[in-house]
């Protein structure tokens, strides 16, 4: 398998061009393959064969598109193991994160092909008596996505399908660090019989991931962006959409809060706090960083949530894999950090030598300052920061205080409290005694601020992806 290249899917054949990079597993050091370099020609090759497949596929009926969604799904359920073989190689992850994620992507696959029907418009009644109108949704054209690797099956399907699903064309760019992922995906739908040149796909090595991904944004034969990443990377993305008033869709990090109130189930809130906080070693943008915790139960709830750590995470097996050893270096530089500034260590030893550089431990700090580097910076990786509140003043105003605003917890046994408190919290999304990694198909999911803007799933999503046109005429 060293010697396999992922070829990119340009409508409908595979292409495996003579530049490639290496493809290693975070867990064993070990390349598994390679995959092909796109170029800015791979880059105008893919958009090319998106918009030839256009018109055909945005008047192709309703049904006959559900179909394809439907019999996606069920390809993707027959090649589960195959699927779930890719991202556990790739990333390091259990089976329980590979199984999540494929069963999220069929759910979201069968979710949207239900609601394609559901797209409408309008014939409104006009002032003139003597005009008819009507208010029709047309696709977009063909429409530039970009994947992460954390979550690729849920994140990745999300990224292709809704597009699609309103009769949009895509050209798909999958992250470097698990293109057989993407790879697959593609394929899913092309088994499937998706017709050559709607879902194109390519990936491409970091020194020119810059270059291909300008190219496609400046493309004017693009018409819409969505991108889900990294806020920095956002923001260059955002910049280049509105230079080229180009719409777009992003879905970026997070510094999520979980506020534990003094009447809180502590030993569902310890269970749900040390989920959200270190699921896939905290690699999720919805991913618990802050525990608000209410003085009068901080010193219990400390000691169940250092014992649930124990339990999910036992000392005698091997640390948690993150996707690279930077990513741990980022962890313990803003460790470091705190603790050189006050902060005190509760769980964990983040200088504790592992079997690799590309493991870290679940870590829990206290009495973190907004003078440390981690009270604002998402680490996206196993760390979680424990800050003590006494009122729900302060508890709002220290879960706003962040550039973030995608996903929160509360855990308290009063609903009108806790949907008291989930009006004030500045985030897409508020689970109240859950953990604040929650994104099922049929609820809406983005945030504000700078986790970015628009909404993936449901109807909401779906209409992201039309835009209105009217029509009017005189009798």
């Amino acid at each position: 398998m060293a010697d396999y290249v992922v070829p990119f899917i340009i409508d409908g054949k595979e292409v495996r061009p003579s530049a490639t990079f290496d493809v290693v597993s975070p867990a064993t050091g070990k390349l598994l393959h390679k995959c092909g370099v796109a170029t800015k020609e791979d880059a105008k090759a893919a958009v090319e064969a998106a918009s030839r497949a256009l018109p055909a596929w945005r008047d192709i009926t309703v049904s006959k598109r559900r179909d394809y969604m439907l019999k996606t799904a069920e390809i993707m359920e027959r090649r589960r193991d195959e699927l779930a073989g890719y991202l556990i190689d790739a990333t390091g992850a259990a089976q329980a994160w590979a199984d999540l994620n494929i069963d999220g992507a069929i759910d979201q696959i069968k979710d949207i092909a239900g609601r394609i029907s559901s797209l409408s418009g309008a014939v409104p009644s006009l002032a003139d008596p003597t005009l008819g109108g009507m208010v029709l949704k047309e696709p977009f054209g063909v429409v530039f996505a970009i994947a992460p690797w954390n979550a690729p099956y849920i994140l990745g399907v999300r990224s292709v399908l809704q597009p699609m699903a309103a009769g949009n064309t895509v050209v798909f760019k999958g992250s470097e660090l698990s293109p057989a992922v993407f790879w697959a995906i593609t394929s899913c739908f092309q088994e499937a019989g998706v017709p050559d040149g709607v879902l194109n796909f390519l990936s491409t090595d970091p020194a020119h991931a810059a270059e291909v991904t300008s190219s496609l944004i400046q493309d004017p034969v693009v018409r819409k962006v969505n991108f889900t990443g990294s806020t920095a990377v956002g923001r260059i993305i955002g910049r280049l959409c509105g230079e080229n008033l180009k719409p777009v869709v992003l879905e970026l990090g997070g510094k999520a809060p979980a506020i534990v109130w003094e009447d809180a189930n502590l030993d569902l809130a310890a269970e749900q706090c040390a989920l959200g906080a270190f699921l896939f070693s905290g690699q999720i943008c919805m991913s618990t960083e802050r525990i608000l915790v209410h003085k009068k139960v901080s010193a219990e709830f400390q000691k169940k949530l250092a014992n649930m750590i124990e339990v999910m995470f036992p000392v005698k097996e091997d640390a948690p894999v993150l996707i690279n050893s930077n990513a741990v270096t980022k962890v313990k530089k803003l460790l470091d950090n705190a603790v050189s500034k006050g902060a005190n260590v509760l769980v964990g030893d983040f200088n504790a030598t592992e079997t690799s550089a590309t493991r870290l431990r679940p870590v829990v700090i206290s009495k973190v300052t907004p003078e440390m580097d981690i009270y604002q910076t998402e680490s996206f990786g196993p760390s979680v920061s424990l800050i003590e509140i006494e009122s729900e003043e302060e508890a709002l105003r220290i879960a706003n205080d962040t550039e973030y605003g995608l996903a929160a917890s509360i855990f308290t046994e009063d609903l009108r409290t806790a949907l008291r408190m989930a009006k004030g919290i500045e985030t897409g999304g508020v689970h109240i005694n859950n953990m604040s990694v929650h994104d099922e198909a049929n609820l809406p999911h983005g945030g504000g601020k700078n986790s970015g803007y628009g909404r993936f799933n449901t109807t909401l999503g779906l209409d992201e992806w039309t835009k209105a046109k009217v029509i009017t005429w005189r009798s």
